[in-house]
């Protein structure tokens, strides 16, 4: 990692006197300085992103797919010094951080396809006396200047998830990368300097949330994405003023294991489903219902696999858990735990908390008005609990402010499709965990886990908006 990073306006890299400290999130220690943006040069940024609108929009499919590929090349070449940045800077375990780097690359080549296959419709009017002799042919078209908050726990996959979409519909952007993570970013930014964009075609700024403020709120930008809390995304939201919003925030995920099903594999996965990344992300596994006729062979192989995770440094190939993004988030969760004990709670593995480390944890018989069963908890941490009745699992699971994913281990297809019918989230896995996403599918939530959905088809759909040409041939007549 360098010793500074500009941040990037209208292309370009730039320092700026007033800088961010990035520490490492395993030793605590500084390891880089990152330039910071004030009110003024986000202001500059945007108005340089609403300059290049036109150019933008004039790209032609083959380019935004050429500038698309070129990123994908540069990430290729350097992907593990990639992968060491995001272990310093965001305490990802190394294998994890290198599966990151992976996804970014899939993202920016599925981006790159997308960008070629942006259609149109050609649509008969005819459909009555009054509109016979029209016809009409809509098309999609970009929306505009566009701004991005991206979020901590993915700094180069969740960015890519907003960058790359953006350019392939032919949107100039701003981009402001979470405070805690904010070099993924910018090293993607780094390669679109070179890729051939067009002037003020994009910015990347870390900021404080106070000179961010024009990221919501400015009406020269026409749609904000955001990846973050709830409490901060529907905040957003309502002072975003015109502008389309599309929110991806937080979950509460949560398993079903239906009997009948390999125990060894849906142990395996629950097991890296929910403690991945120390289970900073929205879709790990929080809550786990076992049909109540495998309970008691399940549970104990989950106890196990949880106790022989490897905590500790993230540079080490075999560490599975690293670091908590902060200590407060780690006292966080500690927290959390022991209210569920205390309300009668019992924990089966983990539990201490060692500083930033929070070690895997299975609860079981959290009561169901805890926080720890009630809120996203953004840790090691998943209740288990028996059922008798798959709908009855089903209600359980919906009973949450949330709705993002939810994995079901069945073999049953019949139960299959009523999961697929009735849990009320964007997503449902079928005999795998909630933490599984390809970076291709739709993805997103429902009820307070946000609006619209990712994956770069359906991220472009958002990103552009429908043109419509009608044509009269009443009264035409032909020589």
């Amino acid at each position: 990692m360098r010793a500074r990073y500009p941040l990037y306006l209208a292309n370009a890299p730039v320092y700026t006197a007033q800088t961010l400290t990035v520490t490492s999130k395993y030793t605590g220690e500084p390891v880089t300085e990152v330039a910071l943006a004030d009110a003024d040069t986000i202001d500059a940024a945007i108005a340089a992103a609403v300059e290049a609108r036109g150019a933008m929009a004039a790209l032609p499919a083959w380019r935004r797919q050429a500038i698309l590929m070129r990123v994908v090349e540069r990430l290729e070449a350097d992907q593990e010094a990639l992968a060491q940045i995001l272990c310093v800077e965001a305490g990802k375990p190394i294998k994890d951080a290198r599966v990151e780097v992976l996804r970014a690359i899939d993202t920016f080549r599925i981006a790159a396809e997308e960008a070629v296959r942006i259609y149109g419709e050609y649509q008969p009017l005819d459909i009555s006396p009054r509109a016979e002799g029209y016809e009409a042919i809509w098309r999609r078209v970009p929306i505009g200047a566009v701004s991005f908050i991206s979020p901590f726990n993915f700094p180069l996959n969740l960015a890519a998830h907003k960058i790359a979409p953006a350019i392939a519909a032919g949107c100039p952007f701003v981009l402001k990368p979470a405070s805690l993570t904010p070099v993924g970013a910018l090293m993607i930014a780094e390669i679109l300097a070179d890729a051939g964009l067009p002037k003020g075609a994009f910015s990347v700024l870390p900021a404080d949330r106070a000179a961010a403020t024009a990221f919501t709120e400015d009406p020269r930008l026409k749609l904000l994405s955001f990846t973050g809390s709830p409490e901060v995304g529907w905040d957003l939201k309502r002072r975003a003023g015109q502008k389309k919003v599309v929110l991806e925030l937080g979950g509460n995920a949560a398993c079903i294991v239906d009997k009948g099903v390999d125990l060894e594999r849906a142990a395996a996965r629950i097991t890296a489903g929910a403690f991945y990344q120390s289970g900073q992300s929205c879709i790990s596994v929080q809550r786990v219902l076992i049909h109540r006729e495998i309970y008691a062979d399940l549970l104990p192989r989950l106890v196990e696999r949880a106790r022989a995770l490897v905590m500790g440094d993230p540079r080490q190939e075999d560490t599975f858990i690293g670091p908590m993004i902060t200590l407060k988030d780690a006292e966080r969760v500690a927290t959390w735990v022991d209210e569920a004990v205390a309300e009668g709670g019992r924990v089966l593995c983990g539990g201490a908390q060692a500083g930033r480390f929070y070690p895997p944890t299975i609860v079981e018989g959290a009561p169901k008005h805890t926080r720890l069963q009630r809120e996203e908890v953004f840790g090691p941490v998943f209740c288990v609990e028996p059922y008798d009745d798959f709908a009855v699992a089903c209600q359980i699971v919906n009973d949450s402010d949330y709705g993002l994913q939810a994995g079901v281990f069945t073999a049953d297809v019949h139960k299959s499709f009523y999961a697929f019918k009735h849990l009320e989230v964007g997503g449902v896995i079928i005999n795998d965990v909630p933490s599984m996403r390809v970076d291709s599918m739709p993805y997103g939530g429902v009820k307070a886990s946000g609006l619209g959905r990712e994956g770069l088809r359906f991220a472009i759909e958002d990103m552009t908006e429908i043109r419509l040409m009608v044509l009269s041939h009443v009264g035409e007549a032909v020589d």
